[in-house]
C-alpha cells in the first residue's frame, strides 16, 4: 500500500505546473502588484535609516549622510517699534507742556476759589455771631473814642494782593513818622533862628492834616478796591495818590516857610548849626525815601489794577449805582421831584383860573 502511494504521480494540471515553475518554486519573493504609492514610499526612504536604533544612545551619530531637517525656532518674534519722527515728537512735547500749563492754571483757580469760599464763610460766621466790629485804630476799651474802621488783611484782601496792601499800609505809617520827626526838626530850626516860627507852626499843621487825610483819602480806597474789586475806588486812589506824590516831592525839596525840613532848608540850617543841620538832613532823606517808594508802589498798584479787569466804564456804573442806592441822595431826589410836581400843579391851576 505504501509503495503504491509513493509511486503515485501528482496530478498533472496546468495550474500546478505554473506554480512549480514560478518564483515560489525557485525560492524567490512573490511578485506583488505594482502600487504607485508603495513605489513612491520605497523610493523616498532616507539612506541609513535601516541603521538607526531608537533605543541606542542618542549621542551616537547616525551613519551615512542623513540630514536632520531644521526645526523652526519657537521664540516669539518681537517687532521693534518704529522711531517717532522728530516733528511728531516735538508736537507731542508741546502738547504735554500745554496740558501741564492748563492743569497748573486749573489748580490755581481751584485754590483761589477755595480761598474765596473760606473767606466768605468766615465773614458770614463773623456777621452771624458778633458782626464786623471796628478794630482800627487799636485803642483801649476805656478810651472815650472807639475804633473807626475795620481792618483785617487775611479776611478782606485776597492772598495775591495782601503783600501789596500791607506795604502801602507801612508806607503810610512811614510817612506819618516822618511828619512827626519833621516837627522836631522845625522846632530845632526855630531854636537857632527865631524867624522860622512859621515853619514850626506849619509842620504841626501838616502832621495833623496829612496823617488822617492820607489814610482816609488814598489808603482806605486802595484797601476797599482790592477787597471788593471796585473800579471806582481804584480811580479815587489814583487821583489822590498822584497829589500825595506831589506833596512828597515838595516836602523832600524843603522850600523855606513851607514847614518842611527838606534839602533846601537843611542846607540853610547847616550854616547856622551843624547838629541841627544834620538832623534836618536826616529828615530830608526820609522825605526823599518816601517819595521814591511812593512812585515804585504807584507803578506796582497800577500793574495789578490792569490785571483785575477794572475799567473807567465800570467805575461810572459803580458811581451811578452807589449814588442811586444812597439814602441821602434818594431823599434829596424825592424831595426835588415832589417840589417840582407841586410847582407844576400850582402853575397849571393858576393857568386854568386865568
Amino acid at each position: 500500500m505504501v509503495e503504491q502511494i509513493s509511486t503515485l504521480q501528482p496530478m498533472e494540471s496546468p495550474c500546478w505546473s505554473r506554480l512549480q515553475s514560478g518564483p515560489v518554486a525557485r525560492g524567490e519573493e512573490p511578485m506583488m502588484e505594482q502600487d504607485p504609492s508603495v513605489t513612491q514610499v520605497t523610493r523616498n526612504v532616507l539612506p541609513g535609516l535601516d541603521e538607526y536604533n531608537p533605543f541606542s544612545d542618542s549621542r551616537i551619530p547616525l551613519s551615512g549622510n542623513v540630514k536632520i531637517p531644521d526645526v523652526p525656532s519657537t521664540q516669539t518674534a518681537i517687532m521693534k517699534p518704529a522711531e517717532e519722527p522728530p516733528a511728531y515728537a516735538q508736537i507731542a512735547k508741546e502738547h504735554a507742556l500745554a496740558q501741564a500749563e492748563l492743569l497748573k492754571r486749573q489748580e490755581e483757580l481751584e485754590r483761589k476759589a477755595a480761598e474765596l469760599d473760606r473767606r466768605e464763610r468766615e465773614m458770614q460766621g463773623l456777621n452771624q455771631q458778633r458782626g464786623r466790629k471796628n478794630n482800627w485804630p487799636p485803642l483801649p476799651e476805656n478810651f472815650p473814642v472807639g475804633p473807626c474802621f475795620y481792618q483785617d488783611f487775611s479776611v478782606d484782601i485776597p492772598v495775591e494782593f495782601q503783600k501789596t496792601v500791607k506795604i502801602m499800609y507801612y508806607l503810610w505809617m512811614f510817612h506819618t513818622v516822618t511828619l512827626f520827626l519833621n516837627i522836631f526838626g522845625c522846632l530845632a530850626w526855630f531854636y537857632i533862628d527865631a524867624t522860622r516860627g512859621v515853619d514850626f507852626g506849619l509842620s504841626i499843621l501838616w502832621f495833623l492834616l496829612f496823617t488822617p487825610c492820607s489814610f482816609v483819602c488814598w489808603y482806605r480806597p486802595l484797601y476797599g478796591a482790592f477787597r471788593s474789586d471796585s473800579s471806582f475806588r481804584f480811580f479815587v486812589f489814583f487821583f489822590v495818590y498822584i497829589c500825595q506824590f506831589a506833596v512828597h516831592v515838595l516836602q523832600a525839596a524843603g522850600f523855606q516857610r513851607w514847614g518842611n525840613c527838606g534839602w533846601i532848608s537843611s542846607l540853610t540850617g547847616l550854616n547856622k548849626s551843624i547838629p541841627v543841620g544834620i538832623m534836618m538832613i536826616i529828615i530830608a532823606a526820609l522825605f526823599t525815601a518816601s517819595a521814591v517808594i511812593s512812585l515804585v508802589m504807584f507803578k506796582k498798584v497800577h500793574g495789578l489794577y490792569r490785571t483785575t479787569g477794572a475799567s473807567f466804564e465800570k467805575a461810572q456804573q459803580e458811581f451811578a449805582t452807589g449814588m442811586m442806592s444812597n439814602k441821602t441822595v434818594q431823599t434829596a431826589a424825592a424831595n426835588a421831584a415832589s417840589t417840582a410836581a407841586t410847582n407844576a400843579a400850582q402853575s397849571a391851576f393858576k393857568g386854568n383860573q386865568m
